[in-house]
């Protein structure tokens, strides 16, 4: 049997934009390359991630897990105390459980962090197959719509160390992931070639907003 060709990657990517939790499947149709589920949080866990951010703490936590037999609730022990750390940690599991199960793995890595700068400040591409990010509080992941970015200016070389807004690399408006949205971000190498993932930064912190608590999920390959 002849193998079947490759896929062609479509010429404009689009944004799938739901408040349907089933939607993040679309990140499978080969003409999207973001799903972005907006969700209200539970009020607890609201209460929870604003207490935290409140308190300064800096945190990184990194590791990868497997989905089965990790125990979520020792996700930041040192907040246990904190009302809403137990629905938190469960919503954290569940968006791990949903992540595995639709990319069919039984392992993630899976980072946890404060954030009072930009990480990322300028707009660029993850060199990874998919990633899911969910802000928990603070100003979400900005990004740009497939059209309205050139793709040209990206880089140092792209920009001729132009800042993004002066570069030409921003054909239309900056848009925000809101907080506590769940967000599927194809990346450069999604189905093992050559892609033009989502184009994103890190927002820049604001005297109502000067810090973020940053969810991420990445295939472990």
């Amino acid at each position: 049997m002849n193998a079947a060709p490759p896929r062609e990657t479509p010429a404009v990517r689009t944004a799938v934009i739901s408040d349907e939790f089933a939607d993040l499947a679309c990140i499978y149709q080969d003409d999207v390359n973001l799903c972005l589920i907006r969700r209200e949080p539970e009020p607890a866990i609201r209460r929870f991630v604003g207490e935290l951010l409140k308190r300064g703490d800096a945190i990184e936590s990194s590791q990868t897990l497997s989905v089965e037999h990790f125990d979520f609730s020792s996700l930041l022990p040192e907040y246990r105390e904190l009302e809403g750390h137990d629905p938190w940690w469960r919503d954290v599991a569940r968006l791990t459980a949903a992540f595995c199960d639709l990319f069919e793995t039984g392992s993630v890595g899976l980072r946890l962090r404060t954030l009072n700068q930009a990480m990322c400040p300028r707009f660029h591409v993850d060199f990874v197959p998919c990633r899911l990010v969910c802000t928990y509080g603070g100003l979400g992941t900005e990004w740009l719509a497939d059209d309205e970015v050139d793709r040209s200016k990206l880089g140092l070389a792209g920009s001729k160390g132009l800042a993004d807004e002066d570069s030409g690399l921003i054909l239309g408006g900056v848009r925000a992931m809101p907080a506590h949205a769940v967000a599927l971000m194809k990346g450069a190498t999604w189905a093992g070639r050559d892609y033009p993932g989502v184009v994103h930064r890190s927002p820049r912190p604001t005297s109502e907003q000067p810090r973020r608590l940053l969810l991420t999920l990445d295939l472990v390959l």
